[in-house]
């Protein structure tokens, strides 16, 4: 079942990163550049984004 749910993850585009984490990324245009938006287990929203090669310590916020 969980492979499954991965499975459908990576189908719509998303990126996990792993069960220690709970890190998901998806991809998303901002201010008409490529990007990957940001989800952390625990977190209310998607709130955070980076750049392609940036990975999770270059996130930045959504909103300043």
């Amino acid at each position: 079942a969980l492979n499954g749910y991965l499975d459908e993850l990576s189908r719509i585009g998303c990126q996990f990163k792993g069960f220690e984490d709970g890190l998901v990324d998806f991809h998303a245009w901002l201010e008409g550049r490529p990007v990957l938006l940001c989800w952390k287990l625990g977190e209310d929203e998607i709130a955070w984004w980076h750049e392609l090669d940036g990975g999770y310590a270059g996130r930045r916020p959504l909103t300043p």
